[in-house]
C-alpha cells in the first residue's frame, strides 16, 4: 500500500512539494489528536502523586485547548494543501492526456478504443479527484498515528512497545492481503466499467437503427446485461474483501486484549507504576486503530490503483513522431503539391495500400474511384498523416510530411468528409475552428460563400443557435454546408473532398455544388467520389483496386484504353452499385 501512496505522489509533478508540506501538518495533526490522552495521563500521575495545584488544572486546560485549535489550524492547511493539489493535477493530466490523444495515429481511435477513453475520463479520473487526496492525506494520518502510540508504548515500557509492534505487524501483513486481493479484483471491476461504457455509446449512437428494425427490446437486454455485470462485478469485489475484514477486525480485538492483558500482569509484577498502567488503559483501545481504520477502507486505493494503471495504459500508447518545427514549405514551379513515392501501409498487420505512387501538380484535381474497401479514403487520409507509413514517402511542396511538424501540415489540408461531425456549440463557433483567430466578417462571409447564409439566419438565434452533438438538430445537407464554410474560412491550399456529396438530397445538392465550387477554387484538389459528372472533368483520375493503382488518366483516356474504369461508368449509366462482383 506504501508503494501505491508513493505512485501517487510521484505522479503530483509540479504539485509534490505542496503535498509534502501537506504531510507535515498532517504528522502535526496526529500527535495533537493524541494530546488530551497524554494530557490525562500526567494529570493522573499529579493526582497518584497529590501534587496538583489549582493552577495546575487551568494551565492543562489552556494546554487542552491550544492542542484543539492547532489541531483544527493544521487539518485545514493540510487540507487545503492536498484538496486543491488534487483537482489542479487532474486538471493537468486531462490537458495532458488530451494533447495525448490529439498526437496518437487514427487507427487507435477506429479500433475499439472510444469506449476506454470514454470510461478513463468519466469514471477513472474522475475517482481518482474526488479520492485520491483525501484518502492519501488520511492514509498518512493512519501511519503516523500508529508509529506515535507504538513510541508511546515504547516510553511506557520497552516490553509494551514490543507487544504494539508485534500487533501491529500483524494487523499490517492481514491488512496488505486484503489490499493486494482488492488489487487483483479491481481490474476486472474497471474493465467492465468499460465494457458499460462501451454498450451505452453503441445503444446511444446507434438507436436510430435500433428503432427502424424494431430492436429496442434487443438492445435493451444488452444494455442490461452490462448493468448486471456491473453490479455483479461490484458485489464480488465486496464479497471478497469481507473475509479480510472479518480477519483485521478479529486481530485488531486480540492483539487489543493481548496488551491490556500483558499491561495487567506487568503492573501486578511491578514492573510498571499505576499511573503507566492507566495511562496504557487509555491508550488501549487507540493504539491499533489507525492501522484498522486505513486498510479496512483500503477499497479506494485499491480501485485508485487500477485507475492509475488505466490512464497510464493510454498515456503510453505511442504517439505519431512529431519532433520536427519545420514547417511546410511553399508551392515552387516543377514540384507536384502532393507526391506519394512507393507507399505501402499496414492496418492491424494487414496491408491495405500497396506501392503506390502519384503525384499531384499544383491547381491540378485528381479523382480517386474505386470500390468500396479499395484504399482511395486511405490514401486520403495517409496526406494529412492520420498514420504513418510502413515504407514509402508522402512529400508535401517537396517536403516529406515527416520531415515538418505535424500542425504545420495540417494547415496545407482542408478535408470535407461524407459524415460530418458539429460540435456541440453554437453555429457560429463551429465555423469559426477553421481559422479561430478570424473576425466576424470573415466568418459571415465564409457562411455566405458556403450558401449557408440563408438557412442560418432563418434560425431563431441565427449564427448564435446551439447545434445538438454530432449535429443532429440540422439536415445532412445543411452540416455539410457549415462544414465547407469551416474549410473556406481555413483557405488550405490542398482540398480533400470524401465523398462529400454521396449522401445529399437533391434539394440540397445544387447548393454544396456551388459551395464546393468556391471551396475549391484556385485550389489543389483531391476528389474521392462515386459520382461520374463529379469526377469527369478531373484532370487524371486513379482507379484503386485492393490498395494498388491499377489505372490512371483522363476520363477519355480510360475510356478508350481502361478496362476497370469503362466498366465502372457502364455500371454507374445502368445505376448498378459500384462493386467488386460487378468489376471483376
Amino acid at each position: 500500500m506504501i508503494g501505491s501512496i508513493k505512485r501517487i505522489i510521484n505522479m503530483s509533478g509540479k504539485y509534490k512539494t505542496r503535498i509534502e508540506v501537506a504531510f507535515i501538518f498532517s504528522f502535526i495533526k496526529s500527535l495533537l489528536q493524541n494530546a488530551a490522552i497524554v494530557l490525562a495521563v500526567f494529570l493522573i500521575d499529579g493526582f497518584v502523586k497529590e501534587s496538583l495545584e489549582n493552577r495546575d488544572f487551568l494551565r492543562y486546560g489552556i494546554m487542552l485547548f491550544s492542542c484543539v485549535l492547532l489541531q483544527a489550524l493544521a487539518i485545514h492547511i493540510s487540507d487545503r494543501l492536498q484538496s486543491a493539489a488534487g483537482f489542479l493535477l487532474m486538471s493537468d493530466i486531462r490537458i495532458k492526456l488530451g494533447e495525448h490523444l490529439r498526437r496518437l495515429p487514427m487507427g487507435y481511435f477506429t479500433s475499439g478504443n472510444i469506449g476506454k477513453i470514454s470510461s478513463v475520463l468519466s469514471t477513472d479520473m474522475v475517482f481518482i479527484e474526488e479520492n485520491s487526496m483525501m484518502t492519501l492525506a488520511d492514509s498518512i494520518s493512519y501511519y503516523f498515528s500508529a508509529v506515535i502510540f507504538i513510541i508511546f508504548m515504547f516510553v511506557f515500557d520497552p516490553f509494551m512497545g514490543l507487544v504494539a509492534l508485534g500487533g501491529s505487524a500483524i494487523i499490517t501483513a492481514i491488512g496488505e492481503g486484503k489490499y493486494r486481493s482488492g488489487i487483483a479484483l479491481s481490474l476486472a471491476r474497471q474493465e467492465q466499467s468499460e465494457n458499460l461504457t462501451n454498450a451505452v455509446l453503441d445503444y446511444v449512437e446507434g438507436i436510430g437503427i435500433t428503432k427502424t428494425y424494431n430492436l429496442i427490446g434487443e438492445k435493451s437486454k444488452e444494455m442490461k446485461k452490462n448493468f448486471d455485470k456491473s453490479c455483479e462485478e461490484s458485489l464480488h469485489f465486496e464479497k471478497c474483501q469481507v473475509p479480510w475484514g472479518f480477519a483485521i477486525n478479529a486481530a485488531f480485538e486480540i492483539c487489543s486484549s493481548l496488551i491490556g492483558v500483558v499491561a495487567t500482569i506487568l503492573y501486578l509484577n511491578g514492573s510498571i507504576n499505576i499511573t503507566y498502567f492507566l495511562g496504557i488503559m487509555l491508550f488501549i483501545l487507540d493504539v491499533f486503530v489507525p492501522l484498522k481504520v486505513l486498510y479496512m477502507d483500503s477499497e479506494k486505493m485499491t480501485i485508485m490503483d487500477k485507475c492509475l494503471d488505466r490512464i497510464e495504459e493510454v498515456m503510453n500508447e505511442a504517439e505519431l513522431p512529431d519532433d520536427s518545427e519545420r514547417n511546410v514549405s511553399g508551392c515552387h514551379p516543377g514540384i507536384p503539391t502532393v507526391e506519394f513515392k512507393n507507399v505501402s501501409f499496414s492496418y492491424d498487420s494487414k496491408e491495405t495500400i500497396s506501392n503506390v505512387s502519384f503525384e499531384v501538380k499544383e491547381g491540378e484535381i485528381i479523382a480517386l474511384v474505386g470500390p468500396s474497401g479499395s484504399g482511395k479514403t486511405t490514401l486520403a487520409n495517409l496526406i494529412a498523416r492520420f498514420w504513418d507509413i510502413d515504407s514509402g514517402e508522402i512529400l508535401v511542396n517537396g517536403d516529406s510530411i515527416k520531415d515538418v511538424s505535424l500542425s504545420s501540415l495540417l494547415r496545407q489540408i482542408s478535408m470535407v468528409f461524407q459524415n460530418v461531425y458539429l460540435f456541440k456549440d453554437t453555429i457560429y463557433n463551429n465555423i469559426l475552428m477553421g481559422r479561430p483567430e478570424a473576425s466576424y466578417e470573415e466568418v459571415i462571409e465564409a457562411a455566405k460563400k458556403a450558401r449557408c447564409y440563408d438557412f442560418i439566419m432563418s434560425l431563431p438565434e441565427g449564427f448564435d443557435t446551439m447545434v445538438g452533438e454530432g449535429g443532429a438538430s440540422l439536415s445532412g445537407g445543411e452540416k455539410q454546408r457549415i462544414s465547407i464554410a469551416r474549410c473556406i474560412l481555413k483557405d488550405a491550399p490542398i482540398v480533400i473532398l470524401d465523398e462529400a456529396t454521396a449522401s445529399i438530397d437533391a434539394d440540397n445538392e445544387a447548393a454544396i455544388q456551388s459551395a464546393i465550387s468556391e471551396l475549391c477554387r484556385g485550389k489543389t484538389l483531391i476528389i474521392i467520389a462515386h459520382r461520374l459528372k463529379t469526377i469527369r472533368d478531373a484532370d487524371c483520375i486513379l482507379v484503386v483496386s485492393d490498395g494498388k493503382i491499377v489505372e490512371k488518366g483522363k476520363h477519355d483516356e480510360l475510356m478508350s484504353s481502361g478496362v476497370i474504369y469503362k466498366n465502372f461508368v457502364r455500371i454507374k449509366n445502368s445505376d448498378i452499385g459500384w462493386c467488386k462482383r460487378k468489376i471483376g
